[in-house]
């Protein structure tokens, strides 16, 4: 069975993964309070491209952090992909950040490091808020593949 990397984190599918990855975190931000909007502003003006460079480094990190979870729902789809996600958000969401973590621990980007760590101890609860719209777009793309069905 092909990884999750092999079938939503190349061409063609992967930069449709990683724009809709860019309109989920915007749209949780949006919903978020002023220190996040703020930060999440002051990343943006820094580099607009920040983000979605971001996403496409992470990705595949992401997608291996995944996989697992994939692997045990494959073994007896008795839900939805998405539903066996968000049935397990506090657990995907620490495995995701585990990549997040890593990477902020090495960029040279002095101010998106320093908001990440001043914001760290509430983003799981941010990323747990996200992953039934998160788990329903990757069921989205690993559909378009032919790798599953939707409900």
């Amino acid at each position: 069975m092909p990884t999750l990397v092999e079938q939503i984190g190349k061409d063609p599918v992967r930069p449709l993964v990683i724009e809709d990855c860019v309109g989920l975190i915007d749209a949780q931000v949006k919903q978020k309070g002023f220190m996040i909007k703020s930060a999440y502003a002051v990343i943006k003006g820094i580099k607009k491209k920040f983000v979605p460079e971001v996403v496409d480094a992470l990705l595949d990190g992401w997608l291996g952090k995944l996989q697992p979870h994939y692997d045990k729902w494959a073994a007896n789809k008795t839900s939805s992909f998405a539903d066996y996600l968000v049935s397990r958000s506090d657990d995907v969401a620490e495995d995701l950040l585990s990549v997040t973590d890593a990477r902020a621990e090495k960029t040279s980007h002095t101010t998106a490091k320093k908001m990440y760590f001043k914001m760290r101890d509430g983003a799981k609860k941010n990323v747990s808020d996200g992953m039934p719209e998160l788990a329903k777009m990757l069921e989205k793309h690993l559909a378009s593949q032919g790798a599953i069905a939707t409900a």
